[in-house]
């Protein structure tokens, strides 16, 4: 009889396989039941005899002069007689229980050594039996090579029994689904007597069961019975499917302080009435822990309400719903940066959270309240509002901004990355901005007040969030927008993004990304100077400032513009352990013009050093433009969390 579920390790292998019955063997091993002391006296044994080799004289300073007794020495040893028999994983599983190999590194004396060989002889024939090779021999000996003892032990695995009948029992009385349990199950007449093939086998059944619709199925242990005259063995497993039920009501325990099973229907990606599966109950589960809300989250079926539902158990436990985050940063042109924030996950249950969160940088400073209310009316869905005042300065533009915001969108994160991801917004906006007159270089200051709803939708096919290394990437973002300054008139930004990542051979990765962006509706000097495009720093161009690429005003400051073109390619390469090594060319440039003409890129090369941690990698690049505008600063540096694109 094997284990009961799922796949159990070489040590519980063993002690199953040792109750199987057997019949006379000519193995020399032990009593399976006495156990072993490697260290203790050998026992007679008239069968292995052989000269003991001389040992060397010990000689005074030596290393073991002193440490190592009479009659210890190192030995080797090997299998002989298993060429082409057995497979990686008897390999494997000998290996990590080996006593010869655990200790052939410290000197032994003559009787722990045939005592090791022992155990090891017996190890190998119940191995041997789990994998079908029932009247397997393994006889240890003892011959001098090179002048230290080797042990050998060799090996007769004899015929693989296999099996002549495997019988699922009360699988038919789950109709048409039957079929499917027995495919599950995998193994047939005629396999090898495997247990590890069982095992899993027994293992799929019991998941499949699940699958199909049946949440209360009971599989029985497998029975296998040998039959040593004609090497062949019978494999018996009973199971009782019950009926199959559909999704009922969610149940959470009372006064759990995170939120009720409303909210947990809403993370739950099935329904009442729908057929039971028994993987979505694991797929909730992590869900809501990933939520951050939860310490401990137990998901199980119960009997429903009427004898074809099944309702759904949830017990949660609360994790600590406070964090506090911090954030450094540094950009060539955007200067340093810290930020930091506090947030209370579940200020509002449920699921309602509150963050602080403060900015201050050498050309940035922000203070802004968000409240963020997760899981919104299903599965990763975001309803969002936003409170902020910001002080930026830039070489093209200094502002004073108050912003409330909103939006609803579908997110992805590193847990569950999603291929579609959508946003809806809106935004209300006061800025007081400061810029020159074009023609002349004066300075001026001009109040907008700005209404604009940003939408998104972005396709990701690529195989990581924070380090694609295949696949690709497709986005898109509309903001319709009406500024009131003097006069009301409206314009539509519009920005395409895309990338792709080709693995040339494991650990070289070919990245490349294209964004194209247009403002159409209103000439460029009308627009805010906060709304318009930019290019250059270490999400753009690299190898040149932050928005330093583009028309520039009479001293010599970029003025931004109406349409955007970038192109970027690199390449990712480990160097060694978790770091790498990434070569880049990127170039870009800002137009007038509502439509990109592609005309005066510019361009940016350099190369980066990434060290891949298990939460994403950390990016330090060093560009240098090479074909720059007056000003430009020939050396630019960008620190981040995460691949550029």
């Amino acid at each position: 009889m094997y284990g009961r579920s799922g796949p159990i390790g070489a040590a519980g292998l063993i002690a199953l396989l040792a109750a199987q019955p057997v019949a006379a063997q000519q193995v020399v091993v032990p009593d399976a039941e006495q156990p072993l002391d490697a260290g203790a006296p050998l026992a007679d044994m008239p069968d292995i005899g052989v000269d003991w080799p001389d040992l060397p004289p010990e000689t005074p300073g030596s290393a073991q002069a002193g440490a190592t007794a009479v009659g210890e020495t190192r030995y080797g040893w090997r299998i002989e007689g298993l060429d082409g028999i057995g497979s990686p994983l008897l390999r494997s599983r000998f290996a990590d229980l080996s006593v010869l190999d655990q200790n052939d590194a410290e000197p032994a004396n003559a009787a722990q050594i045939d005592r090791r060989a022992r155990e090891d002889a017996e190890t190998l024939v119940t191995l041997l039996r789990a994998e079908g090779y029932y009247d397997a021999e393994v006889e240890p000996r003892i011959e001098t090579v090179a002048g230290r003892p080797m042990v050998i032990l060799g090996a007769s695995p004899g015929p693989i029994y296999r099996l002549k009948d495997v019988t699922i029992a009360g699988v038919e009385a789950a109709g048409s689904k039957a079929p499917a349990l027995r495919d599950a199950f995998g193994v047939k007449a005629d396999d090898p007597v495997n247990a590890d093939a069982i095992v899993a086998g027994e293992a799929k059944l019991r998941a499949e069961v699940g699958e199909q619709g049946f949440p209360f199925a009971t599989v029985g242990d497998p029975v296998v019975t040998v039959d040593r005259e004609a090497r062949t063995a019978t494999l018996d497993l009973a199971v009782d499917p019950g009926t199959p039920r559909v999704f009922g009501q969610i149940r959470t325990n009372p006064n759990n302080r995170v939120f009720g099973a409303d909210h947990v229907q809403d993370i739950a990606r099935f329904t009442p009435g729908q057929p039971f599966f028994e993987p979505a109950l694991a797929d909730l589960r992590r869900a809501l822990i990933q939520t951050g809300l939860v310490s401990v989250a137990e998901v199980k079926p119960v009997p429903g309400t009427t004898p074809e539902t099944v309702d759904i158990d949830v017990r949660l436990e609360p994790a600590p719903p406070r964090t506090i985050a911090g954030e450094l940063g540094y950009g060539t042109g955007e200067g340093a940066r810290v930020e930091a924030s506090w947030t209370h996950r579940n200020f509002f249950p449920p699921e309602v959270a509150v963050t602080l969160r403060a900015v201050l940088g050498t050309q940035e400073q922000l203070g802004a309240v968000t409240f963020r209310r997760n899981n919104f009316r299903g599965r990763d869905r975001v309803l969002t509002a936003q409170v902020a005042a910001t002080h930026t300065e830039r070489d093209a533009y200094e502002a004073n901004t108050f912003l409330l915001s909103g939006s609803l969108e579908r997110q992805t994160n590193i847990f569950f990355q999603k291929t579609w991801t959508w946003s809806l917004g809106a935004e209300l906006l006061a800025s007081d901005e400061r810029d020159v007159i074009v023609s002349t270089g004066e300075p001026r200051r001009r109040t907008f007040f700005i209404a604009a709803a940003p939408t998104s939708l972005t396709y990701d096919g690529s195989d990581d969030l924070l380090n694609p290394t295949k696949g690709f990437r497709l986005g898109g973002r509309l903001s319709p927008e009406l500024s009131l300054q003097g006069s009301a008139f409206g314009y539509a930004r519009t920005q395409l993004d895309g990338s792709a990542y080709y693995s040339i051979k494991p650990g070289v990765v070919l990245a490349g990304r294209v964004r194209l962006g247009t403002i159409l509706g209103a000439p460029r000097d009308a627009i805010a100077p906060s709304r318009r495009f930019y290019a250059g720093g270490g999400a753009s161009v690299r190898g040149y400032g932050y928005q330093s690429i583009g028309p520039r005003d009479p001293n010599n400051d970029p003025i931004g513009g109406r349409s955007l073109a970038e192109f970027a390619v690199e390449g990712r390469i480990k160097a060694f352990g978790n770091f790498g090594v990434v070569p880049f060319f990127d170039a870009g440039n800002i137009y007038t013009s509502g439509v990109p003409d592609f005309s005066g890129l510019r361009y940016g090369a350099g190369v980066g050093v990434r060290y891949y941690s298990n939460f994403g990698p950390i990016r330090v690049d060093v560009g240098t433009p090479l074909n720059p505008q007056p000003g430009d600063s020939r050396v630019a540096v960008y620190v981040s969390l995460g691949q550029a694109f």
